[in-house]
């Protein structure tokens, strides 16, 4: 039985992922909705970017894996889940050319930690922010540059989910248990400061309330599962839907025993109904962590 770790986060920022854009106009990346409502997000692939920056930063994961010796960037032939953090959790892909002495085709191991788009809960309302480059143009007697940027301030929520037997697994490789413990302690460890640098800011991607545990399974149980109401001028995260979900089983067992909750003071109207959900193990978003870090030293024996 593969067990599994899922949290899903709330977190608050601005204007997170860009796409191309169109003329002088830059462009959040959107999804519509069938009630016509626009809704900004910032990609899995823009997560697990700062996710692999932040732990280069902190815990030196290897990132020099990579080159362009079969026209096409990737991981090296030679690195392999021994040598990068990344490649264990994020998995890999390594095509192989066509010749006389090659098949082709390609080599690949899927991802053990799986990442959703931060998507934001509050629509996109067309805020736009006009810019130019006055202060430089100036300087030399031009007139300045123009751009219009779309702006976003709102929460977000994502969820990861990793599959804890297949971390430190590839092939003919088997990590020890205190290396596995290790890469999945260092990945929950920087969720709970995450961070993105983006158009000279940094936006804040620390959980405000996170859900999640550790469960028979590897399941995304909390996607979907967060909605974000106003009360009193303050934000809700409904509480009825979480309920809901902790009803769910698997294996004639519910997930509810499993299931602990974080969240930072003050910010949620309904902060006394959240803490209810989970009974006695709703915590302090510190606390959460440190107590999903004890969690996973058990799972792995250390």
């Amino acid at each position: 039985m593969n067990k599994g770790l899922t949290l899903t986060v709330v977190f608050q920022a601005q204007s997170l992922n860009f796409g191309e854009g169109i003329a002088n106009i830059s462009e959040l990346k959107k999804l519509t909705r069938g009630n016509g409502n626009l809704y900004t997000f910032a990609s899995r692939q823009c997560l697990r970017y700062d996710i692999v920056r932040l732990g280069s930063i902190f815990y030196n994961w290897n990132t020099q894996v990579v080159d362009k010796s079969k026209g096409t960037v990737q991981f090296k032939d030679d690195c392999t889940i021994r040598d990068s953090q990344e490649m264990d959790l994020f998995g890999y892909m390594k095509t192989a050319k066509k010749g006389n002495d090659e098949k082709g085709g390609s080599n690949i191991r899927s991802a053990v930690a799986r990442l959703s788009h931060a998507v934001s809960l509050e629509p996109y309302r067309s805020d736009m922010d006009f810019l130019n480059n006055k202060g430089l143009a100036d300087r030399i007697g031009e007139h300045p540059n123009l751009a219009n940027v779309e702006q976003h301030f709102s929460f977000y929520t994502y969820t990861i989910t990793v599959d804890l037997d297949k971390v430190g697994k590839d092939g003919d490789i088997n990590l020890d248990n205190k290396d596995k413990t290790k890469r999945v302690e260092e990945l929950i460890s920087i969720l709970k400061v995450l961070n993105r640098d983006i158009r000279g800011r940094q936006e804040n991607l620390a959980p405000l309330f996170v859900i999640g545990g550790i469960y028979d399974i590897p399941n995304p149980f909390f996607l979907g599962r967060i909605k974000l109401n106003y009360k009193n001028n303050k934000p809700c995260i409904e509480s009825s839907i979480l309920k809901q979900t902790l009803e769910t089983k698997i294996f004639d067992k519910a997930i509810d025993k499993e299931t602990s909750i974080g969240l930072l003071c003050d910010i949620f109207e309904n902060e006394t109904e959240l803490k209810s959900v989970v009974d006695d193990r709703s915590y302090s978003v510190e606390k959460f962590f440190d107590d999903l870090k004890e969690k996973i030293k058990v799972y792995y024996g250390m």
